[in-house]
């Protein structure tokens, strides 16, 4: 009985056949029952049948050469001629043994593919004529053949990694051979493949076809080798879940009460229950936890979904289900803390006044839902928390800036790793009532991407009707936010998405004024610089004049955060000279400033004058930074009716543009042209700072009367400006951020303004004392406003001047004329 030991358990050499040693064309045969050997290998062999016993015995008394073929059936004891494959290997014995049950070891070496030609006799011993099998030469491997062969090395380098014996030895050799067919031979003789699969290999005479066949077969064994270790791991993995941590399990608990130790698992269930027995909350959740408290009893302790049983019922105790904060609704001391901690903003703290008056006169009434919208530095955040100050609730902060992931607002599903509730009702555990003022900050800038969209999941937080049953997923039980009071903020109002924009009730917050500025300077920024730098109030002297400065020339915001730089400057410079030995005081003169903070950044602006410049006309224009001047120009060019627009002009101003000429060409008559004198000019319509993009409709009348003055060759009457939209027959159109263009004007010298007569309503936001200094004229047609731009004021409404006594209305959305970057 002939058996490959080796070939079967992988322990197969390869070595270099012999060079100068010539076959014979005849040679005994041995037949093989279950391996197939292959070019290079050195193997041992049992041999056992007599057959085969006289067949190596007079291949010893020759060259030792022996022709081995595998046999088809591996359990025929004596094969005939059609039992055999026809190409086998012609190998040398290298070493014989015999055995003490009479059978011989025999190491063979390899040497030649060869086919039987023909068998010359088969007792006692097969002998055959042969044939050698060369194969062709090979010449440059092509990218095919180096890829096949890196995919081989691969695949081989996995198979055995995952049958738990890589040897590094052979993973070497077969990183080293460079011949296709050598490599072929080498994979297919260290697979555990089928003696009918190998002979194939083994019959495969080209070295790339022999390559191709072995990465199929390497392919079909990677994936049988994946499968048995995956469920040799899972086998092995149940065992050890299931069985050997039970038995060290138990025998911790019986090595415990051998001891004498207390069982503190029991003790950690009971003092649950006891927490849970006094925890006020739904009858829906204690109903709820106590499930989950039951489950827990029955678990192991050190179980892994104890753990998370334990930590959902640990949300149960420390979510504030009815604990609830007294609110103060003393209302002269809620707007007395308002006062002391904001100057100014009259229409949010009425209307926090007004939440507690109905709070106080029904204590059921549901939470607001309000929204700050206005630019940075307003004071929106800490408007927040002297609101939960003022009403003695507690606060808490949530920035939504840049939030794209659902899960943030609603939690995830216990079923995953690491899961937690979402920051709502972390939110709420942290401040430990049901009724804080929570803080929705940077409401306009939320995303969404693949992982939802977290304004969606707002959509139920923020509405008054749905939230007091807000289920968060990982509670997955209804909880009530109708107490909470949610405060949302926002830079800008038209990118928050329409459902939930009409969900909040929206407060704008404008720019502060001049005289507002100094107010908050002086009685809130400048005490807390000094504060912060450490020194005292009385080594610090700064007069009115100085601190107007600083608001006009170094700071140019709507907010009050660069003011309050520029003072923590200065008081850091003197902070300096104390530490240094000064005494003080220390008086900052005009002098100083510029030495503290360097030349002025913004001069303040001097008053434009049009008079003699026909086409050039001052327009009003709002940012999220406040009021601006917008100077337009325009001139006539030899041409042939084009009309060129310069300054980074957005579509709305272009379609403005467009209007403007429309309004001219009608109005060529009272112009003084002829209609054909648009087609043999260009106008040139420019918009200085044309590094800053502006767009919005407001600019209209602006630009058409800039293109009539330009003409006609009139100028503009001195100290006027204007702002409002044009329609193709000439209506003016109303505008928004009628207080900032004011202020603008007024900033720069301008005491007439002409405004649209439907935003007549919205004077009454600006200051009186400020008011008192302006002149508006409301216009209805542009034909009013040519004849206020040029002197003439006939025009129908033209000097009328709106009454101070005028109640106030609704106040207009806000048009941008200049996109800003906060």
């Amino acid at each position: 009985m002939d058996i490959d030991d080796a070939g079967t358990h992988g322990g197969t050499e390869m070595a270099e056949a012999p060079q100068d040693l010539e076959i014979p064309e005849v040679l005994p045969l041995m037949a093989v029952r279950d391996v197939v050997v292959f070019n290079y290998m050195i193997i041992p062999l049992f041999v056992g049948r007599d057959s085969s016993v006289e067949a190596v015995n007079e291949a010893l008394s020759q060259q030792k050469l022996l022709m081995l073929v595998t046999q088809k059936d591996p359990t025929t004891d004596e094969p005939g001629p059609e039992d055999l494959y026809q190409v086998g290997m012609v190998v040398q014995i290298m070493r014989t043994l015999k055995l003490p049950d009479g059978r011989l070891k025999v190491l063979v070496q390899a040497l030649s593919k060869a086919r039987i030609k023909k068998t010359l006799q088969t007792k006692p011993c097969y002998r055959v004529e042969l044939e050698l099998v060369h194969e062709p030469e090979l010449g440059e491997h092509s990218v095919k053949t180096e890829a096949l062969m890196r995919a081989i090395r691969e695949q081989m380098e996995k198979i055995m990694s995952l049958r738990g014996h890589l040897s590094a030895d052979l993973m070497m050799v077969i990183n080293n051979i460079e011949e296709p067919g050598r490599l072929a031979d080498l994979v297919g003789a260290n697979l555990r493949l089928k003696a009918s699969e190998a002979q194939r290999i083994l019959e495969s005479i080209h070295p790339l076809e022999r390559l191709q066949l072995v990465s199929e077969l390497l392919n079909k064994e990677l994936e049988v080798s994946t499968v048995q270790a995956k469920i040799q791991s899972d086998a092995k993995e149940e065992m050890s879940r299931s069985q050997r941590e039970y038995f060290l399990r138990e025998q911790i608990q019986a090595l415990r009460r051998e001891l004498g130790d207390e069982d503190d698992y029991s003790q950690e269930i009971e003092e649950l229950a006891r927490q849970l027995r006094k925890k006020r909350m739904p009858k829906y959740a204690k109903k709820e936890a106590r499930k989950q408290l039951k489950r827990l009893e029955m678990m192991h302790p050190d179980a892994s979904e104890a753990n998370i049983i334990r930590t959902y019922i640990d949300w149960f105790l420390d979510l504030p289900w009815k604990q609830s904060s007294e609110d103060v609704l003393d209302l002269a001391q809620a707007a007395k803390v308002l006062d002391e901690d904001h100057h100014g903003l009259e229409e949010i703290k009425n209307r926090i006044l007004e939440f507690l008056a109905v709070r106080k006169l029904n204590p059921d009434t549901k939470g607001p839902i309000i929204c700050f919208a206005g630019p940075p530095g307003v004071g929106k955040t800490s408007l927040g928390q002297a609101i939960a100050r003022a009403m003695g609730r507690k606060f808490y902060r949530l920035s939504l800036g840049g939030m794209r992931d659902e899960a943030e607002i609603r939690g995830h599903r216990r079923t995953y790793i690491g899961a937690m509730p979402g920051r709502i009702l972390q939110g709420l555990k942290q401040v430990g009532t049901n009724n804080p003022v929570f803080m929705l900050d940077e409401i306009d800038k939320v995303g969404d991407d693949y992982r939802g969209d977290p304004s969606s999941a707002l959509l139920e937080v923020l509405d008054p009707e749905q939230n007091a049953t807000f289920s968060d997923h990982y509670m997955n039980l209804p909880f009530d936010l109708s107490k909470v009071m949610f405060i949302t903020t926002a830079n800008r109002v038209d990118t928050i998405p329409g459902p939930l924009h009409d969900r909040m009730e929206v407060i704008e917050l404008s720019g502060y004024t001049l005289e507002e500025k100094m107010a908050i300077a002086r009685k809130y920024l400048l005490p807390r610089q000094i504060e912060a730098s450490g020194i005292r109030p009385s080594q610090i002297r700064m007069e009115d004049q100085i601190l107007r400065r600083v608001v006009r020339e170094y700071t140019h915001e709507a907010g009050v955060r660069n003011l309050e730089r520029a003072l923590g400057k200065v008081c850091r410079k003197i902070a300096r000279r104390v530490a240094e030995g000064g005494k003080g005081p220390y008086s900052v003169s005009s002098a100083m400033l510029e030495k503290y903070l360097g030349p002025p950044k913004f001069l303040p602006e001097s008053e434009l004058d049009a008079s003699g410049e026909p086409g050039l006309v001052v327009g009003l224009a709002w940012t999220e930074l406040g009021g601006e001047l917008l100077q337009i120009e325009t001139s006539i060019l030899p041409g042939k009716g084009k009309l060129l627009l310069t300054g980074q002009l957005g579509e709305v101003m272009k379609e403005s543009a467009q209007a403007a000429l429309s309004y001219c060409r009608s109005r060529a008559k009272e112009l003084g042209v002829a209609p054909e004198y648009f087609d043999t000019v260009d106008i040139h319509i420019h918009v200085p700072a044309g590094a800053i993009p502006k767009d919005g409709p407001s600019a209209g009348i602006t630009m058409t009367t800039a293109l009539f003055s330009a003409i006609s060759g009139k100028p503009v009457i001195k100290g006027l400006a204007m702002t409002g939209e044009v329609t193709l027959r000439g209506r003016v159109l109303p505008i928004g951020g009628l207080k900032e263009k004011a202020l603008a004007a007024l900033r720069a010298g301008i005491t007439h303004i002409l405004i649209p007569m439907e935003n007549q309503k919205d004077l009454v936001e600006i200051p009186e004392e400020l008011r008192d200094q302006l002149s508006f004229y409301p216009v209805q047609h542009m034909d009013e406003v040519i004849a206020r731009a040029f002197g003439d004021a006939s025009g129908a409404g033209a000097g009328k001047k709106p009454r101070k006594s005028r109640s106030k209305a609704g106040k207009s959305e806000p048009d941008t004329e200049e996109r800003q970057n906060d």
